[in-house]
This record gives structure tokens, sequence and C-alpha cells, in this order.
């Protein structure tokens, strides 16, 4: 196993300045995740550092990783290449970095286009993604103050997001992205329903 400056080495090299900015960004955006909800900070901060490791791969080079992960790749992935990376990173930090963690392997294979019952890992990387501090989208600081009141909450306006992005591009919609969203969706109506009895 890589210490954290040795991974940074090697993020250097496989990175440009930018993207490697930003992996740091959402490092420390989760470990932040982590400090708020009483999370594992190690986890999180390895998670959020390796999260976009084959990002910058080549395109064919991260479909043959795709095609050797082992964690639910669906159609919808396979014929976007934009997605590859995030399979691609978690077959890469397993198989070649010697991380074995199910929730860091994880963390990286999902945080683009989240599941139904991500681990707290899992959360904290995705909004951290979506957060960190060179991120500049309109509602930017509307997501970063939702991140940190309510996790459940945030998650739920993360993937409307992530969906209507999709949809504006009228890009493929993953499957695990759909059965998130109704998850988050469905805990929103259940505490409606809680705070209205």
């Amino acid at each position: 196993m890589y210490s954290v400056e040795e991974l940074k080495d090697i993020l250097k090299i496989r990175l440009s300045k930018k993207r490697f900015t930003h992996s740091l960004n959402v490092a420390d955006s989760a470990l932040k995740l982590a400090e708020r909800y009483g999370l594992d900070k190690d986890k999180c901060y390895l998670a959020g550092l390796v999260h976009d490791i084959c990002k910058e791969v080549p395109k064919d080079e991260q479909l043959e990783m795709v095609k050797n992960c082992d964690r639910a790749v669906c159609e919808e992935e396979l014929l976007t290449p934009p997605l590859f990376h995030a399979p691609a990173g978690s077959w890469y930090c397993e198989n070649v970095l010697g991380i074995h963690d199910e929730d860091i392997l994880n963390a990286v294979r999902y945080h683009t286009i989240g599941r139904a019952g991500m681990s707290d890992v899992e959360r904290a990387v995705y909004l951290a993604d979506l957060i960190s501090e060179d991120r500049t989208y309109k509602d930017v600081e509307k997501m970063r103050k939702s991140a940190f009141t309510d996790i459940d909450s945030a998650m739920l306006e993360a993937l409307s997001f992530s969906i209507t992005d999709v949809v504006a591009k009228c890009s493929r919609l993953p499957h695990h992205t759909v059965e998130a969203y109704n998850q988050y969706a469905s805990l929103s109506i259940e505490k409606q329903r809680t705070v209205k009895v």
C-alpha cells in the first residue's frame, strides 16, 4: 500500500496540473465532510485523492480497464466514454496500486454516476467532487451549503443536478443514477411525512 505522499507523486505524473489540483481539492472536501458527519477521515481523503486517477488515460486504455472491472458496469456506461474513468480508476486502484478497501474502491467506481445504497465514504466523495474548491458552476455555493447541512438532502440535490445535466445533453442515463435518485427521493418523501405527523 502506498503512502498518501507516494500517491500524490503518482498523481502528479498521471494527471495534468489542473486535474491534480482538482484531486487535492476533492480530497480536502471529502475530509471536511468526514469531519462534519463523523466518517472515516483517512478513507474519505484517500478516495477523494485517487478518484480521477484514470481521467486522462487514453480512452481505449480506459475501456480495457472498464471491461475488467468487476463492479457492475452497465451498458449505458460502456457506451459513454466520459464515464469510463470511474470504473477504470477503481480497477487501477485495486490491481495496480494495491488498494483493497471496498469503501475506497466503490467511492472511486461510483463518484460520477452514484448508485443506490452508497456507503458514507462513497457519498462523501460523490459530494466532494461536486463542491470542491475549483468548481465554479452556477449553484455551487448552494450545493456546498447543502452538503454540510444534511447529507441525504444534499445527495438528492446532487443527483437531481446530475440527471438534469445528462438529460440536457441528451446523453444516456445509467440505471445506477436513477436508482440512487429514487432512493433519496423516497427518503425525502418519508421525512416530509414524518414531519407532518
